[in-house]
């Protein structure tokens, strides 16, 4: 017979760590802080639904996920998400700072390699202030630009300053975004879906024309070798 705590664990472990509605279920709140400190602190969570995980949270603030067993405080999830991001990508520099490079070199993963690669153009085209913001809001890259920012040896109050900044920006305003769709929607839960869809989608814009921007300057490169 199968009791109901035995039921209570195996529905957090069938938990889909890359679906965000199914995330914000499982876990609520807590879940969106300790997500946004492991994408952007802890190189294994370069995978993880950042964007479209704070849309969705601060959609379903508003009552929009009530057909769907969640209903979240926005107080609560504003100060976690912000919480989550900041102290993650602290995290990240720390790291990068007393392991050099070793991180990243030992990585197998190909697309984390890549967004390395990207973080370290985004580093040299734009400077630390300006690429320390932008990374925030390019998949992968906000999560190899903190180690890397730190074994490149950019200076602590600097990165400090700017990924506080950056951090608030797109923690707190892809939360509020979502929460003021869910506001003047009604009935948004029957959007949901598709609205996770177009954010997934919106968040993948800048990594393709970063990808665009490098394969378009490599190019350029062997043309003028």
């Amino acid at each position: 017979m199968t009791t109901p705590l035995a039921l209570s664990l195996s529905s957090q472990l069938a938990v889909n760590v890359l679906d965000a509605q199914s995330l914000l279920t499982t876990f609520g709140v807590l879940g969106v802080g300790v997500v946004m400190f492991a994408e952007t602190g802890l190189l294994i969570g370069f995978f993880l639904p950042g964007d479209s995980l704070l849309f969705t949270a601060g959609l379903l603030c508003t009552g929009g996920g009530s057909g769907h067993g969640v209903h979240l405080s926005l107080g609560p999830l504003l100060v976690t998400a912000a919480v989550g991001a900041l102290a993650g990508a602290q995290c990240g520099y720390l790291l990068g700072r007393r392991a050099g490079g070793t991180l990243l070199a030992h990585s197998k993963s190909a697309r984390l390699h890549e967004g390395a690669q990207r973080a370290e153009e985004l580093l040299d085209r734009y400077g630390h202030a300006k690429a320390i913001v932008l990374a925030r809001f390019v998949p992968v890259v906000r999560t190899a630009l903190n180690p890397l920012a730190g074994a490149l040896g950019v200076p602590a109050r600097t990165f400090t300053l700017w990924q506080v900044a950056g951090g608030l920006v797109w923690s707190l305003g892809l939360t509020l975004a979502g929460y003021a769709l869910g506001s003047s929607i009604p009935n948004v839960d029957r959007y949901l879906l598709p609205l996770i869809a177009v954010i997934i989608a919106l968040s993948l814009i800048p990594l393709a024309v970063e990808l665009l921007r490098s394969r378009r300057a490599a190019r350029a490169k062997e043309a003028r070798g």
